[in-house]
């Protein structure tokens, strides 16, 4: 397993579509997916999609959370070629973060649950439903594999602050003036 770099907000792997992921099994699909762990891991974030580590193709990874978002020891959820589908219209705000936009972060809506289809690393079928921060996580991630980048998904352009300057954020939440749409 190899680290890979972090491609960073500009670089235009970012800005286009994911290619399908045409052949689970070729080795450099495999190697792509050890690759994507081991820089998770080391980044410490939350998920990762393979345009962030310079590779357009539809792969994402996500890490298990247990009760109170703390993390679980085991591999991270990979998911090839995901389709994510809103279940319902609810949607909720949060802060969030990326791995390619560093010390930035924004308040984005996202739907509370949602329903996920793909296939796993050895290309069993892998569907389930997702709420919550789960939830939120798949779709930042998908949003990658589309070319989207988190500040796309901006209510207010005002509603994105750097990591230190956090708490006006989460006061901006909290505010009357803030709603989902």
């Amino acid at each position: 397993m190899t680290l890979r770099k972090i491609a960073r907000l500009g670089h235009p792997v970012l800005l286009e579509r994911a290619r399908e992921v045409a052949d689970h099994d070729e080795p450099e699909i495999r190697r792509l997916i050890d690759d994507m762990i081991e820089t998770l891991r080391d980044a410490g974030g939350f998920g990762i999609a393979a345009p962030q580590v310079h590779a357009a193709l539809r792969i994402i990874l996500v890490v298990h959370l247990e009760e109170g978002n703390r993390r679980r020891g085991d591999d991270p959820l990979v998911l090839l070629n995901p389709i994510l589908e809103p279940v319902g219209s609810e949607r909720e705000l949060a802060i969030e973060g990326c791995l390619s936009i560093p010390g930035i972060r924004g308040i984005i809506p996202r739907y509370r649950v949602v329903r996920y289809d793909g296939i796993d690393r050895d290309g069993k079928p892998l569907s389930g439903e997702a709420s919550g921060l789960f939830a939120r996580i798949l779709q930042h991630e998908v949003d990658h594999l589309d070319g989207i980048l988190f500040p796309e998904r901006l209510v207010h352009p005002c509603d994105m602050a750097f990591e230190s300057e956090r708490k006006h954020l989460e006061d901006r939440m909290r505010s009357a003036n803030h709603h989902v749409e």
